[in-house]
């Protein structure tokens, strides 16, 4: 028994179809297409939303200190002369240390992302700024469904498409 649908397509097209529209789901929160690939991402989506509220808060915080370039009030990088050893002067961009709290993943929580990579690939939102699905289903999606016990889909049925007759439908997020 196959792992999905055949979807009268071949099996990289296939999992291309299903992977633009898990990602667009996640997203924008719903898609409007065939009641069977409907089918399939909301099993998709469900397994991921279930890894995410799993991993949601198993990471931990660390302190890293990285060297920046000073700016000046134009925004350019600033000079400093600095002499060598044998007397040459030269010029060096002068730098700062900072320190900032970064994020770190435990390693199951790090597994669920390379999993959920699989089936999430980075858009673009209606601003055409770069988004990435993984982190919007951690820190938008998951909090939302920390109390429900899965159905976190819903798929209603729109009718017939004119061009073909195909079932059509629209999956939501609950």
């Amino acid at each position: 028994m196959p792992g999905h649908r055949k979807l009268g397509r071949a099996g990289d097209q296939r999992m291309t179809i299903l992977r633009n529209l898990t990602t667009a789901l996640i997203i924008n929160g719903k898609v409007v297409t065939t009641v069977a690939r409907a089918k399939e991402v909301s099993k998709i989506t469900e397994r991921l939303i279930t890894a995410a509220i799993r991993e949601k808060d198993n990471f931990s915080s660390k302190e890293v200190s990285f060297s920046k370039a000073k700016l000046d009030s134009k925004g350019k990088k600033m000079l400093v002369s600095k002499t060598s050893r044998n007397g040459a002067k030269y010029e060096v961009v002068d730098r700062e240390v900072k320190t900032k709290v970064v994020q770190v993943d435990s390693s199951s929580r790090l597994a669920a992302r390379r999993n959920m990579a699989i089936w999430l690939r980075k858009s673009h939102d209606s601003d055409r700024n770069t988004v990435n699905p993984i982190n919007i289903l951690f820190s938008d999606v998951a909090p939302k469904y920390t109390n429900r016990a899965g159905g976190y889909t819903r798929i209603v049925k729109l009718g017939t498409r004119r061009g073909d007759a195909s079932e059509m439908a629209q999956i939501e997020l609950v």
